[in-house]
């Protein structure tokens, strides 16, 4: 995956999770761990939310939200399905929810 691929993907992920939790609208005063520990707690609930209901709502007014805003170059963001996930990303993630 190129790098403006793999940006996409986190630019699609935090404008969703942006819609959802109004804590994310505007930047954040709280110390960086709390900041993180916020954003992670998000996550997980959406993952809940996403795991009770069949189809979230909001996934759909992603892309018209998605097509409003514009990369730095001008170009619209290019939507990626997937991505391949490396050992690495895996051990790290799961360091990450151990520590937690």
């Amino acid at each position: 995956m190129k790098h403006t691929q793999a940006r996409n993907v986190v630019e699609r992920t935090f404008d969703l999770l942006k819609m959802r939790w109004g804590i994310l609208h505007s930047p954040s005063w709280y110390p960086i761990k709390m900041a993180n520990e916020i954003i992670m707690a998000c996550c997980f609930l959406h993952n809940y939310i996403r795991l009770q209901m069949e189809v979230d709502p909001l996934e759909g007014g992603l892309d018209e939200y998605m097509s409003t805003e514009a990369n730095e170059d001008g170009t619209n963001n290019i939507d990626v399905e997937s991505h391949d996930m490396t050992p690495e990303w895996t051990t790290w993630r799961d360091n990450l929810a151990q520590d937690m």
